[in-house]
């Protein structure tokens, strides 16, 4: 089974670090896996977005130009751009705290992932809440996996991090139910 994935948002929103969250944890079960990050010039605030594709068999290009199967949107902009490019039994997991216009995909999941990050304590760990999706709806991984990627990434680094980005997934699955 192939799953091609977009990551959107603008930057800031740490886009790129969810796609290699995902794609480290797929790599790590043994899949073959792609992660092409693009980005705009700007340091903040411009375009950000990675295409993951995640496969059990080898991937012969690592492009996800269209007929995607899941679509993260953390800004309205990001569903401009890809929201035709999702095929139609894929999934749209979109920050409703910022995508304020109607979605026409039939399975749209709106997750208040900016409100809730705030809450958490922190709005930049709103695309850990947008996580959540990944871990209500799709078996690529658990929130074990995450824990674990999470303190390869920060634990030497900044492991201060990690508490409240395992608080912000929590957050948006109690949201998703």
């Amino acid at each position: 089974m192939t799953t091609k994935i977009v990551f959107a948002g603008f930057g800031g929103q740490g886009v790129l670090t969810l796609g290699q969250i995902v794609a480290t944890i797929a790599m790590k079960k043994g899949k073959h896996v792609t992660w092409m990050p693009s980005y705009g010039a700007e340091m903040r605030g411009g375009t950000a977005n990675c295409g993951v594709i995640v496969s059990d068999k080898q991937i012969g290009s690592p492009i996800v130009a269209s007929n995607m199967d899941i679509l993260v949107a953390l800004n309205e902009a990001s569903i401009f751009k890809f929201e035709k490019l999702v095929n139609p039994e894929g999934m749209i997991f979109a920050n409703s705290s910022l995508i304020l216009n109607p979605i026409d995909h039939k399975n749209t999941i709106n997750i208040d992932a900016s409100n809730i990050a705030t809450r958490v304590g922190n709005v930049r760990v709103a695309n850990m809440v947008m996580l959540a999706g990944f871990l209500k709806k799709t078996d690529i991984l658990t929130l074990e996996d995450v824990e674990s990627v999470l303190n390869e990434k920060f634990g030497s680094k900044r492991p201060e991090l990690i508490p409240m980005n395992i608080e912000a997934i929590k957050e948006g699955l109690k949201e998703l139910g």
